[in-house]
């Protein structure tokens, strides 16, 4: 008699793993909670975090978008203006202390810089730097329009049931004096690059994860009753600031998170974990969810993820995602843009 035999199926290797078809494994999660279609449920965070909310929407649940695109606009522009992407139009949020600067601007715990950046006679927001293509005609607009953001994602998680955050990177890069964070590098974008006043850091677990504790606090405190679902986004780096390989790098940034998002799944009943950084990456899988760059996944990847995500919940039409799988649409990812910068163009 030993405490391991009588265990489930999914706790051994061959019987879950090795006697099976990579597609055939089952089990992956089992979550906390069981989101119902009339749960509202706000998403943010790296740019996988996008397949969730698409995800919902398509199987009947309530993906709680608070800015809204004016009726008029189809869904090629609003896409390409921020809208339809995230509850709100923060922009990706890469970094839990980003996400933590955009709860401390919304509970007004914390005064927003006024910092805009100008480009041939256009405004852009540094931190939303992609929300205006074009950028805004003003300082002042493009100040107001990021208000208008912060209330609408303060209103995003007063008013949901549930907050998904998929976590993205820890490097980042921040404000010598002035200690905000940007989403990106200055000067890849718009905005000039200064080394005497943009610090690059490498986040490491206890910063990471007072951060992320932090974050869960205020949520709480916003919304006694929202839960949250973390999880870390499968995507590999774009590119490393670091002196490391960049797949080095990644595994390093991944690997810091996934710790952390653990911890307080473990330590918070209110909080859960969803594997969709393992279900992508997982040898077992053999690389068969990425695009032939290694890097983007593909439908029917982002397909089988969701899938599992469904699966332990109790949202409606399972099926009518997974019939549009090749209609998944591509992420909006603001980190991509520094392929540009490399060697090969």
């Amino acid at each position: 008699m030993n405490p391991y035999e009588d265990l489930p199926q999914k706790n051994f290797w061959r019987p879950s793993v090795a006697n099976r078809h990579p597609l055939d494994i089952d089990d992956l999660w089992e979550s906390k909670f069981k989101i119902k279609n009339s749960d509202k449920v706000a998403c943010y965070g790296s740019c996988f975090a996008q397949h969730i909310g698409q995800a919902l929407r398509e199987r009947g649940g309530c993906w709680y978008i608070t800015e809204k695109a004016p009726s008029f606009v189809d869904e090629s522009v609003r896409r390409k203006y921020s809208y339809d992407i995230f509850s709100s139009r923060t922009g990706n949020i890469y970094t839990v202390s980003l996400l933590k600067q955009w709860l401390l601007w919304a509970t007004r715990k914390k005064e927003q810089p006024d910092e805009v950046w100008e480009k041939n006679g256009r405004f852009f927001d540094p931190f939303r730097p992609r929300v205006e293509p074009r950028g805004f005609k003003s300082k002042k607009e493009a100040i107001e329009s990021r208000n208008i953001t912060i209330e609408c994602f303060r209103e995003s998680v007063v008013k949901s049931d549930y907050f998904v955050f998929t976590l993205g990177l820890t490097e980042s890069w921040v404000h010598k004096h002035g200690g905000y964070e940007y989403p990106m590098c200055p000067g890849t974008v718009a905005g000039e690059f200064n080394p005497d006043e943009h610090v690059f850091e490498n986040q490491r677990v206890p910063k990471v994860k007072n951060d992320l504790y932090c974050v869960l606090d205020i949520l709480r405190e916003l919304n006694p009753k929202i839960k949250i679902i973390l999880t870390v986004s499968p995507v590999p780096l774009t590119a490393t600031y670091t002196s490391q390989h960049v797949i080095v790098a990644t595994m390093k940034s991944k690997s810091v998170l996934r710790s952390v998002a653990g911890m307080a799944a473990e330590d918070k009943r209110f909080v859960d974990y969803f594997p969709s950084y393992e279900i992508i990456n997982s040898p077992v899988f053999n690389g068969m969810f990425f695009e032939p760059n290694r890097r983007s996944v593909n439908p029917r990847g982002v397909s089988y993820v969701m899938e599992h995500f469904f699966k332990s919940l109790e949202i409606t039409k399972q099926d009518a995602f997974l019939e549009k799988s090749g209609a998944v649409q591509d992420a909006f990812c603001d980190e991509q843009l520094l392929e540009a910068f490399s060697d090969e163009r």
